[in-house]
């Protein structure tokens, strides 16, 4: 049995511990760099927040502080239109059309374009912004083309008339008045925003700190207290019914699991090791009954030579169990050291040791030549000498077996990249209710002298390739395995 030790009291009593690869596995780190993520993850969401507030709201400004000044001009056109051309002076025109802060003021009706307010010579060519048309991508470009804008630019602006009759009303505007005026709206706008979105990100971090990074902290401690010492009773898990609180719950549950399994554990070292010891006192005890029994075949008593066989098989029966348990109880087999070589020779040197000959049950192959498998040449070995060594046996305790020679039939492939074995015989099979249960502990398909645990070794050593070991069918006609090894 395994040899690992558990630590102990002082009082002798041993005390769990969980294995070092697990409890590498379950040391974590502190949540604070989940907080941190957390934090800049809220200030990100704030940053575009912000962008989604002050993008429109620039937009909207930019087309009022427009469609003010189209309005004023608008407004000052209809009044000098409405006295007589005598009665207003071109100055005074020209003052009243300038009062919205406009450079030209242009009517259009029915296709012809009246001028009102004469532009001056400008140094760029004013660009267009018509106010008729919906384009909202357009509207949202135009704050930032005036904020970075040449100091020189000017706007033409088109808008439909509201106080008058005609198709359009065009003025000219420069656009630093406008852009002075939109940056100190913006960073106004900045300001309070910037203020409201980090009073919205502070109360969302906090509120996620609550509800998440606390729960979090509380079942990381917990899984760090168990991984130091499973014995410790953790904190009790909360009555929250949403997801962290199942996760808690399901850790509780998981955590008395692995204490039970770790306490099982402890017990069967404990076992492990007495079994150990008696085991190997009952093997020297075998060794010198079986000295006295090869002694006692020299003896003239028919009594003593009738009596011998049967003392000679459970003897072997015994040993047999024996080295068997101590196989089965080592903590772990070897790393399989694996090689290519010859299937061919592998089998017919199993087949030897597994009692197979032509006198008796025989051995069939089915290999193609120079058909190579790679795999550790001991331990498929034993898996080849068992399953064999199996058949045989089974073969010969069949009672209801008349004139039939045994035969154990072995073939091999090479299938999706694995390699595939199969041992067949016309055995008689295996019983119905075993064959679920084959390939546990101490499970035998024989009544008297099967241990139960050459199967489940050989599925093990099968295991520790990367392949498997199964039954394939079992019936009156006979028995198949396939073991399969990775190519």
């Amino acid at each position: 049995m395994s040899e690992a030790r558990q630590p102990q009291t002082n009082d002798g009593e041993r005390r769990l511990r969980l294995p070092d690869a697990w409890r590498d596995r379950l040391r974590f780190h502190a949540p604070d760099a989940l907080a941190w993520r957390l934090l800049a993850l809220t200030f990100i969401f704030t940053v575009v927040v912000e962008v989604l507030i002050v993008a429109p709201s620039a937009a909207s400004f930019h087309e009022r502080w427009l469609l003010d000044r189209l309005q004023s001009a608008e407004l000052a056109s209809v009044g000098v239109e409405a006295l007589p051309y005598s009665a207003v002076e071109d100055d005074v025109a020209e003052q009243l059309l300038a009062i919205g802060g406009v450079q030209a003021v242009v009517v259009g009706d029915q296709g012809v374009r009246r001028l009102l307010l004469q532009a001056p010579n400008l140094p760029r060519t004013p660009d267009l912004i018509d106010l008729r048309e919906a384009r909202p991508v357009t509207r949202l470009l135009d704050p930032w083309r005036t904020l970075f804008g040449h100091p020189d630019r000017s706007i033409r602006v088109q808008a439909r008339p509201r106080y008058r009759s005609g198709d359009f009303i065009e003025i000219l505007a420069p656009a630093e008045p406008l852009k002075a005026e939109l940056r100190t709206f913006l960073l106004n706008s900045l300001l309070v925003s910037l203020l409201l979105s980090l009073v919205a990100g502070g109360l969302l971090y906090g509120g996620l700190a609550f509800l998440v990074l606390q729960p979090l902290r509380r079942v990381t401690r917990s899984i760090e207290r168990f991984a130091v010492d499973p014995e410790a009773e953790g904190d009790p898990p909360s009555d929250r019914h949403d997801e962290i609180g199942r996760v808690e719950r399901e850790l509780a549950r998981m955590q008395g699991e692995v204490r039970q399994s770790l306490r099982s554990r402890a017990r069967l070292v404990a076992l492990g090791e007495a079994v150990a010891k008696i085991n190997h006192d009952l093997r020297n005890m075998l060794t010198s009954a079986q000295i006295a029994s090869e002694r006692l075949a020299d003896s003239p008593d028919p009594q003593v030579a009738k009596a011998l066989p049967r003392l000679e098989r459970a003897l072997g029966r015994a040993a047999a169990l024996s080295r068997n348990v101590l196989e089965y109880g080592r903590s772990e087999e070897p790393e399989p050291q694996r090689v290519r070589s010859a299937l061919g020779t592998a089998v017919a040197v199993a087949a030897e040791d597994a009692g197979l000959s032509e006198e008796g049950v025989r051995l069939t192959r089915t290999i193609p030549a120079r058909f190579t498998v790679h795999a550790d040449p001991d331990q498929l070995h034993r898996i080849l000498v068992n399953l064999m060594g199996n058949a045989r046996q089974a073969i010969e305790g069949d009672v209801a077996r008349v004139g039939r020679k045994g035969v154990v039939r072995v073939s091999a492939a090479h299938e999706d990249g694995q390699t595939v074995i199969r041992i067949a015989d016309n055995g008689p099979g295996i019983p119905p209710r075993l064959a679920d249960q084959l390939f546990e502990p101490f499970v035998s398909g024989r009544s008297s002298d099967g241990t139960g645990l050459g199967l489940t070794i050989s599925r093990e050593l099968a295991v520790g390739h990367g392949g498997d070991l199964r039954l394939v069918k079992t019936g009156p006609e006979g028995t198949t395995f396939e073991l399969t090894l990775p190519d």
